[in-house]
């Protein structure tokens, strides 16, 4: 739109003075109409073209220098994504920036693209449980020699329990179930699992005490594990990349990793909010212990060996 079809608005509405016959024969509101005639009014014909909407003042930046920097140096040292990028500076540099904050200082730099695409499985199926404790993904992941993991991540909530020890044997995974049971704020009913050291009789037993199903993940079945691998991920790029695996107080510095997880942890498949979060949202459908253990059938369980077709096999001859 420009002066010129504006100049007819007020020469018709001078010479009719009929502003809801100049609204219909123009197309325009009356707002428009009268404020075009004031500007007339007050200008002339100069007051019929249009003026910048830019503020007199640009607005305070939300990000300083030193930000950028530390954003930039993030992004290039460790390759973390936006998302990434906005838990590492809660997380470690108390600093809270929105996600469009950090790409618009990526996009202003030049490294909105990351230098190595992700690789994504095709076709892989997902899902989520919809009660927390309904299924618990586990297994161990090698930090350094002498270091590993214990991962236990609930499939509905994300919340998840973190151990370390020096060994990966029946020992390590009996303390560590343990500790699982204990901090899991909701009764978990069956784990899934792939790794050796889950498949001890000594553990298998343990879990029947507790009312646990064992459950072993089948071969080529990603969707059933997947979960705890990508979290021991986020482990390795977002915490053991930011520690030294053999410090003193590496199990105290692993649990404050885990509660900023569970409670402060925002996770967009969980709708931006913590796991904490998402658990309280459920308590309702959240079966109590009693209730569980209520439905849980010893006679349907035995002890599982790590060979799946075997372990199958055996299922069918009994």
């Amino acid at each position: 739109m420009n002066s010129k079809t504006r100049l007819v608005w007020i020469r018709l509405y001078e010479e009719t003075g009929d502003t809801g016959l100049v609204c219909r024969r123009c197309g325009i509101s009356r707002p428009t109409l009268r404020k075009w005639w004031r500007r007339y009014q007050a200008l002339g014909q100069a007051g019929l073209i249009e003026q910048s909407r830019a503020p007199l003042r640009p607005a305070a930046r939300k990000v300083d220098v030193e930000m950028e920097a530390l954003i930039l140096d993030l992004r290039r040292t460790r390759s973390l994504g936006v998302k990434r990028l906005r838990n590492e500076l809660i997380r470690q540099h108390d600093l809270q920036l929105s996600l469009d904050t950090i790409h618009r200082v990526l996009v202003r730099h030049g490294a909105q693209h990351l230098d190595q695409a992700r690789l994504r499985r095709k076709g892989a199926r997902q899902y989520s449980r919809p009660i927390p404790g309904d299924r618990v993904q586990m297994d161990v992941c090698k930090i350094a020699p002498g270091i590993y993991q214990y991962t236990a991540i609930d499939d509905c909530s994300r919340y998840k329990v973190l151990g370390v020890y020096s060994r990966r044997n029946a020992k390590s995974t009996l303390s560590f179930l343990e500790r699982v049971v204990e901090e899991m704020p909701f009764p978990i009913q069956r784990i899934q699992i792939r790794g050796l050291e889950f498949f001890a009789e000594d553990v298998q037993r343990r879990l029947m005490e507790w009312a646990i199903k064992f459950r072993p993940v089948p071969p080529r079945s990603p969707h059933l594990n997947g979960k705890v691998e990508r979290t021991q991920r986020s482990d390795l790029e977002e915490f053991w990349a930011t520690v030294d695996p053999k410090a003193t107080d590496i199990e105290d510095r692993l649990a404050e990793w885990q509660h900023f997880w569970n409670w402060d942890r925002l996770h967009m498949a969980l709708g931006g909010n913590a796991p904490i979060d998402h658990i309280c949202d459920r308590l309702a459908k959240t079966p109590l212990a009693d209730e569980v253990e209520a439905r849980y059938d010893l006679r349907r369980e035995k002890i599982r060996v790590a060979d799946y077709r075997g372990d199958m096999a055996l299922v069918q001859l009994k």
